[in-house]
């Protein structure tokens, strides 16, 4: 909190400073074209600054965003900008992700308000009749906000025949309470019916079990208090539960990991190495099978280390010669806003290569320089 506050003391001393510069001088458009410069540059500096803070309020989890405020920011302009690219003969999709893709959510709205007024027309319908294939499922996904791009997500997962149960896993086993909530909200905002009925209609047995309790979104919130009893407990419970018996307790294991904080079960797992032989994720394979595996494994590797575990989903979908677009353009988008700038990081480090020069080298075209823009650069 200490950073948060020095952030806080640091904008109200620019805020104070860039008054006092203003008032101070006389009215000439010289002055005036001086004190606007002044404070555009303060402003770029002061953006820049929070794009690289990591700030933690209300008890959320932190944020790393590759894509920040714009400082210099004019709706108007960028819709000009927008309605003339895509007037264009040929569509100039350069300028649209140019400009969609350094802004963030809430300013894209702003763009889409202002273009609206212009054109007097959707700008996201008109984007959609612009743009095809992977750039439009990109610009279209930023057009959402991050709670409603994982709602459509979960929807076109489980809708027609067939479910994509790899896409429900990363979703629903990855999003934080507060995520899971917001994103209970919007679904039913979006498609008028209630998350739970669609998971439960579309999934079954344990996997089915466990998915609904993850959308419940009942785990606790992180405590400054340690209780070290409450450790043990939970770690002697899943090992008894698992690898010390026949078969496996399920509803035991699906009430431990879907109800403590994220630092508990941190604690839980290092402390059930003191009773099984295995660790969590080897129990988990040795115990459950299929999607139910993939699912108790991806909730371990994210509160272990979640953004270690999207960087190796990207990896994983970056292995062969292209690219497996859907996962690729899933975490990207639904990530840049939230921690992409520490996943980046991850993948460097465990893969040896940046996640910027992975996508350029498995991606190509406009869909490609989309990607690397919301990846912001390449370390």
């Amino acid at each position: 909190m200490g950073r948060v506050k020095r952030l806080l003391d640091h904008l109200c001393l620019f805020n104070h400073h860039t008054l006092h510069t203003v008032h101070s001088w006389d009215c000439s458009a010289q002055h005036l074209r001086s004190a606007d410069h002044y404070r555009k540059s303060r402003m770029a500096m002061i953006s820049e600054f929070l794009g690289q803070l990591t700030l933690q309020l209300g008890g959320g989890e932190p944020t790393y965003p590759t894509v920040v405020p714009e400082p210099n920011f004019d709706p108007d302009k960028d819709a000009a900008r927008i309605e003339t690219a895509i007037k264009t003969k040929g569509v100039d999709e350069q300028t649209i992700f140019d400009v969609l893709t350094k802004r963030t959510y809430n300013q894209r709205r702003e763009i889409a308000f202002a273009y609206e007024r212009r054109a007097k027309k959707d700008m996201i319908s008109a984007l959609k009749g612009a743009l095809s294939g992977s750039l439009e499922t990109v610009i279209l996904g930023l057009m959402k906000s991050t709670a409603q791009y994982d709602a459509s997500e979960i929807k076109a997962s489980i809708k027609g025949l067939g479910t994509d149960e790899e896409s429900l896993i990363e979703i629903l086993c990855s999003r934080s309470n507060d995520e899971l909530k917001e994103i209970k909200k919007v679904y039913k905002e979006l498609f008028k019916k209630e998350l739970e009925k669609d998971v439960a209609g579309d999934t079954s047995g344990d996997f089915a079990k466990l998915l609904l309790a993850l959308v419940e979104a009942k785990r606790d919130e992180p405590s400054s208090v340690i209780d070290y009893q409450k450790i043990d407990e939970d770690a002697r419970a899943l090992y008894d539960a698992g690898v010390k018996r026949k078969g496996t307790d399920v509803k035991c294991w699906i009430s431990i990991m879907s109800e403590r904080s994220v630092p508990h079960l941190q604690k839980v797992f290092e402390r059930y190495k003191s009773y099984s032989p295995y660790d969590m994720q080897e129990s988990i394979s040795k115990e459950v099978k299929g999607d139910l595996e993939k699912s108790f494994l991806t909730l371990v590797q994210c509160f272990e280390n979640k953004q270690l575990y999207f960087a190796n989903r990207l990896q994983d979908a970056m292995k062969s010669k292209g690219a497996k677009e859907k996962v690729l353009t899933r975490i990207i988008v639904s990530r840049c806003e939230v921690d992409l700038k520490k996943i980046r990081q991850e993948f460097k480090a465990h893969h040896g290569k940046s996640l910027y020069q992975t996508i350029a080298e498995h991606t190509k075209g406009d869909y490609q320089r989309a990607l690397l823009s919301l990846c912001g650069g390449d370390d």
